[in-house]
């Protein structure tokens, strides 16, 4: 019964942001401050504005690609390094945990800077803009979704193993059949949110030129020199994709039974 007024201010979540995006660019048609607006140059209605707004809309595709590829193999990592973290084994342990503190304590941009420019000087290796980019934030994530794997590890009770290799299963399928399913359900939340970030900080690749939503921009406001109607476009953008991004997120938390209401 309570669970009701909650939904339903969930679902005016959306269209209160959507309005509310909607005032600003419609206050931001006045002229004031000496500085006019064109907003004409991403207009749908403009032949300069259609070619502007398809190269813009082109980065979503490099955004999403390289993010959803990015977080793919951060899970994958960060499940190995969080079962060697919750291993008995002490080596292990503590190569998980250096792992997680090292990768955690360098800055993305940092990151991405130094393998582009520094590790061909250092190896004579020189990766593509995508690979690069891929690289890193799939190595820089994967310490954050090592920490998630592990405390969602931890959450299941010991008894649930025991219980599974009681019956005859293999160390192998109770991980796979019994704790990870469980796991899942406890983590998604995070790792939802994780992606969220991945998509945000895909933006930092953008340095080394690689063409997303960020560098598009940058470069569209090199030609138009109008920097506050396509940032301001910029930030539409994202906020779809984020807002579609958290949508899904947590359709999928409803179906598995997870999220605030999951277990009523």
């Amino acid at each position: 019964m309570t669970t009701r007024p909650v939904s339903a201010r969930k679902r005016w979540h959306l269209p209160v942001l959507l309005v509310a995006s909607a005032l600003v660019l419609a206050g931001c048609g006045a002229t004031g401050g000496g500085y006019t607006f064109a907003w004409y140059i991403l207009s749908p209605w403009d032949p300069r504005g259609q070619s502007n707004l398809y190269f813009m809309l082109l980065g979503f595709w490099a955004t999403v690609s390289i993010s959803t590829l990015a977080m793919l193999i951060s899970l994958s990592i960060g499940l190995l390094v969080a079962l060697m973290g919750t291993g008995s084994r002490r080596s292990l342990f503590y190569a998980s945990r250096v792992y997680v503190e090292f990768f955690r304590s360098i800055p993305l941009l940092v990151m991405i800077l130094w393998v582009y420019y520094g590790l061909p000087i250092l190896t004579g290796v020189q990766f593509s803009v995508f690979v690069t980019g891929l690289i890193c934030l799939a190595i820089s994530d994967s310490a954050f979704t090592a920490e998630i794997w592990r405390a969602g590890l931890q959450s299941v009770k010991k008894g649930q193993g025991e219980a599974a290799r009681s019956l005859g299963l293999s160390a192998r399928h109770t991980m796979r059949l019994v704790i990870l399913p469980q796991v899942v359900r406890a983590v998604l939340p995070a790792l939802g949110n994780q992606y969220v970030y991945v998509l945000k900080m895909s933006s930092l690749v953008s340095v080394i030129g690689f063409q997303e939503l960020t560098r598009r921009a940058n470069e569209l406001t090199l030609t138009e020199f109008r920097p506050l109607e396509i940032y301001s476009f910029l930030v539409l953008e994202y906020l779809a994709l984020i807002l579609l991004v958290s949508w899904g997120v947590r359709v999928m938390e409803r179906r598995m039974g997870t999220g605030v209401h999951g277990r009523d």
